[in-house]
């Protein structure tokens, strides 16, 4: 498998300010790997719920994660405020591969950039479903 190199700032076209947190850090003064995920899930979430594409507590279409993965390049550690890009790279009929990064204050290159792939299911019954008209007009903002 060949590592990635960071990209830059503009090859996101939607960018989430995420400060750190003091509960971020882990025992060696950064931002812990785990972290960075859920800067990623609220980066997306944030997106989505800002084009009412998302209802957390009546949506009868829920997004469930089933594949993700991060590489990371620099350290960053509280209190530093981030900033996490988001694109799609594909788009399917129930899924979405999302593709982030994350940038910290004045630099250009990610620290970190990783996906996770999103199915879209009923959220009774759990069964894959095609994608509502405006969740995949929301995510058609931010095809790569």
């Amino acid at each position: 498998m060949t590592r990635p190199t960071p990209e830059p700032r503009s090859a996101y076209p939607h960018h989430h300010p995420t400060p750190t947190r003091w509960a971020d850090n882990d025992v060696y003064g950064h931002v812990n790997n785990v972290t960075y995920y859920a800067y990623f899930d609220t980066a997306v979430n944030a997106y989505l719920a800002s084009r009412g594409a998302l209802d957390l507590q009546a949506g009868e279409v829920i997004g469930l994660v089933v594949e993700t993965g991060c590489a990371f390049f620099a350290p960053a550690a509280f209190p530093e405020l981030l900033s996490v890009g988001v694109r799609v790279a594909h788009l399917g009929r129930s899924s979405v591969r999302y593709e982030l990064a994350v940038f910290r204050e004045g630099e250009e290159t990610a620290c970190a950039q990783g996906h996770f792939i999103h199915v879209y299911v009923d959220r009774a019954t759990r069964r894959p479903v095609e994608l509502p008209g405006v969740l995949r007009a929301a995510l058609e903002g931010l095809q790569a």
